[in-house]
């Protein structure tokens, strides 16, 4: 019987994935970040034509288990997340960069390679996507006004019941129309930005317990967009605010495409 090799020291964290020739200067800039401060430094890890951007992290601390406890916590989760998109950026700011999922660890360089293998052409098609390009966001909110008054109570008087379920009626109506119109100007301003992208990306509107109670996420989009197109995106959506009165928009940006990192998939209707 042979005693079981003892687990490794450390594992490899990886944050993301550039080209090979592309990520050519030197690595100071990012050997100079902390990562996710365990001490060691962010590096890269040639595997093919592509190259990772990694860390070594300690096995006691981001094993399996570990790492579910870690990010169990809010503000462990935050400070990782931060972490996290912060080696993306900077890995970014050097070469077009596939951001990999927080918490993407494995058992050494070796299995990063494999993985880096088996998914050669994915990321190698996301490259190809999103080199010279940034994603923008785009939110388009309706509000909702102050709260309604509370409908009076009927009195006895002869009629009166008929009245107060007019007046509930009218409310009722008056708050979808303005939704419909809502979602119509949202449609149109969507219409506008896709028209200057090159992919985009429809996400899940925000519930009411980011957005408040006094207005109504309408749009929540994301765009990729050539670099130097940002003047024309502001110019078009100055045009928008000022057609459409009766909702707000909002844009962010430019980020690292987190929204179009998979091999270059994107929604129905979004440009080739």
């Amino acid at each position: 019987m042979t005693r079981a090799d003892p687990p490794s020291p450390t594992l490899t964290y990886a944050f993301a994935v550039c080209r090979g020739e592309d990520l050519t200067a030197p690595a100071e800039p990012l050997a100079e970040l902390p990562g996710l401060g365990t001490g060691a430094p962010v590096r890269t890890l040639a595997a093919g034509p592509l190259t990772a951007v990694v860390q070594d992290v300690p096995t006691a601390g981001y094993g399996e288990e570990a790492l579910r406890r870690r990010l169990s916590d809010g503000a462990e989760l935050e400070r990782c997340a931060r972490a996290h998109h912060a080696v993306i950026t900077a890995a970014s700011a050097l070469a077009p960069a596939v951001p990999l999922p927080l918490a993407t660890v494995y058992l050494d360089d070796g299995r990063v390679r494999e993985a880096l293998d088996d998914r050669r052409t994915s990321f190698l098609t996301a490259l190809d996507r999103i080199a010279g390009r940034a994603e923008w966001g785009v939110k388009v909110y309706a509000p909702t006004g102050p709260p309604p008054e509370a409908a009076p109570a009927p009195s006895d008087g002869p009629g009166s019941g008929r009245a107060y379920l007019d007046r509930v009626r009218t409310r009722q109506r008056g708050r979808e129309q303005r939704h419909s119109l809502a979602l119509r100007a949202a449609e149109r301003v969507d219409t506008v930005v896709r028209g200057l992208a090159v992919a985009a990306r429809r996400l899940r509107p925000h519930g009411v317990e980011v957005t408040g109670k006094h207005r109504v996420h309408v749009l929540n989009a994301a765009y990729l967009l050539d670099l130097g197109r940002e003047r024309e995106l502001r110019a078009a959506l100055a045009s928008l605010r000022h057609d459409e009165t009766d909702v707000r928009i909002e844009l962010s940006g430019p980020w690292v495409p987190y929204s179009f990192a998979d091999g270059g998939i994107t929604d129905a209707g979004a440009t080739p």
